[in-house]
Parts: structure tokens; sequence; C-alpha cells
């Protein structure tokens, strides 16, 4: 089913966390209380010019009456940010959708290692807040490019976890810059990992934790953006609706979700680029060529399911389970 009715908020609060960094405080505008959510929730916002961007919660789980969020100003950006700095102030009315929850804590893990680069920290306060409050084991580790750039410094050395809480400095001394091979070596048994940042950084840790052994179940991550994909070779294929059999054709230049959304069905969906996992899709026959940067390599492998907003398929059909 299609997502719920967007929640009425006004921006209450506007501040300057870091260099080309604001944070944003958001109230609904009834003066009800906002849905409860969990460390790692994301919501959309509903911008000016029809854009819709997800950014992550980073108050603390709990605080039914305001949700808050951190935006970099990109110049890369597709606009998301661009329009945050430039169209939200103080008292300005939007939508946005109620949070969502694909970068959960694990709850029986015995200790948390968080790992965020950049506006990476957004979801990863918001866990170590959540593990604060809950008497949770972790560590938090965040890396940028200066001081300057770094949001959240006042507040972190301010917490009562502050000596669990280490910054990285790119253009700082080679001693305080962060060794992720090292840092994986040091953690309890049967930790988990929690990662989130710019592309490179999270790579580049994801790539330490293989390498060392960790298991898929103990990395997780949450993606700003997906990667750029080559277009050119794109062709035809069809889905097939298992329930009724109904065969809908994706052209090259459309998405199996436009054609699906296109053929009437009702498609949740929400970042539009493989990032978020709102419109995954079971699979029961046929080879995705998935795209996205949602799945694990092992969901991917199984090709028993898949996300129509970017993927498309090796094989003539997919067999939906619709």
């Amino acid at each position: 089913m299609r997502e719920a009715q967007p929640i009425q908020v006004r921006v209450v609060a506007r501040r300057a966390e870091a260099l080309h960094i604001i944070g944003l405080d958001l109230v609904a505008e009834d003066g009800h209380a906002l849905p409860a959510f969990t460390a790692g929730a994301h919501i959309d916002l509903h911008l000016p010019g029809g854009l819709v961007r997800q950014y992550s919660l980073c108050n603390p789980p709990g605080d039914a009456g305001m949700y808050r969020i951190a935006v970099l100003r990109d110049p890369a950006s597709r606009g998301g940010s661009r329009a945050v700095h430039d169209a939200l102030t103080v008292g300005t009315a939007l939508s946005i959708s109620a949070p969502r929850n694909h970068f959960e804590l694990a709850p029986a893990a015995p200790h948390h290692l968080l790992l965020a680069g950049g506006i990476g920290i957004t979801p990863l306060w918001a866990m170590a807040e959540q593990l604060s409050q809950q008497g949770g084991s972790f560590a938090l580790h965040h890396c940028t490019r200066s001081r300057e750039r770094t949001p959240f410094v006042e507040a972190l050395a301010a917490s009562a976890y502050a000596d669990r809480v280490q910054h990285h400095f790119d253009d700082g001394q080679a001693a305080q810059k962060l060794d992720i091979a090292a840092t994986l070596r040091q953690a309890p048994a049967g930790t988990h990992l929690y990662v989130c940042g710019p592309q490179g950084f999270m790579d580049a840790v994801l790539s330490a934790g293989r390498a060392a052994g960790w298991p898929e179940e103990r990395l997780h991550r949450e993606y700003f953006a997906a990667a750029p994909v080559d277009h050119t070779n794109d062709g035809r294929f069809e889905l097939e609706l298992a329930s009724s059999g109904r065969v809908i054709t994706v052209q090259p230049r459309q998405t199996a979700l436009a054609a699906l959304l296109e053929a009437g069905l009702d498609i949740p969906m929400s970042c539009e680029q493989g990032v978020c996992g709102t419109c995954l899709t079971g699979v029961k026959a046929g080879t995705p060529d998935h795209r996205d940067q949602y799945l694990t390599d092992e969901e991917r492998a199984a090709n028993d399911q898949f996300l129509p907003c970017c993927s498309r398929a090796l094989s003539a059909r997919l067999v939906l389970d619709l």
C-alpha cells in the first residue's frame, strides 16, 4: 500500500552546526506528539519544487515533541540540500513522512562500533543517545575534514558518554587519524559495526570489515545516495505478476518502478535511488540486475528480491511476488 498521509510540521529552530551544515528542529503544526522513532530512522522531507529527500533523525529517540535533522549544503547534490538551506527558515511549514528505519541497532549485540564520516554522524548520534539511555556498550568515531566542518562537537563533549567518542580530523596530526583495521581488531568479540558517510569512507570501512572476516550480519550501513550507474546498455525487459500472470513491459529508459506505477500497481516508494529499501519487491523467477546499495551481497546472490526503483533484469522476464 502507499505511504501514509504526510505529517504537517513547522521549523521552530535553525542553527549553524558546522561550516556548511545547518540543524533544523521540526514540530507538528497541530501541536500534537510526533510518531515515535528508533535510532537510525529517517524521514522524507517534501521540499519546494516537488523534491522529496530523506534525512536521518539525530535527536534522542523518545523525544515525541520534536524531530531534529542536520543537512550539509552539498554542491554536488541533486537540489535537496540547496532547497533545505535556502528555503527552510524558522516558521516554514512543510510536509514530512512518518519515520522509517532500515538502519536499526542489533538488540542482542554485545558491543556496537559506530563509525561516522562527515554528515553521516546524524543517525549514529541518535544511536549513541539510545545506547547510552539503555546502558549499551558502544564506541563512536567521527571522521571529518576539519574541526570547523564537524557538527555536534560541543554536544558530544557535554554528553554522558563523552569518553566513548573520538574525533578524527583529516587536517590533524597523523596519530589522531582513524586506523580502521586497528579499530576493528580491538573491538570485542561479536561487535556489530554501523557506518554512515560518504561513499568512499563507507566502502573503506566495509572492505576492512570483510577483510577481517566480519560476517555481513554484523556490518550495518546507511547510504546517502546511490552511486552513478551506466545506463548505456539498458534494454527492454518484462515483469510478470505472479498473482495474475499479467505482463508489464519495462522500456530501456524507464525504471521498473515507473512501469509498475504506470500499470496501476500500488508500490510503496521513497528515495527512488535504491538506498532506502522502501520499494523492495519479491522475485519468484528470473535474474535481477541489482543496482541498489541496500541489499547485502548475500541477499543479491539469492535473487529472490530486488528494488524496482533502480534495478533491472539480466533475464528477459522477472516474475514478481505481486
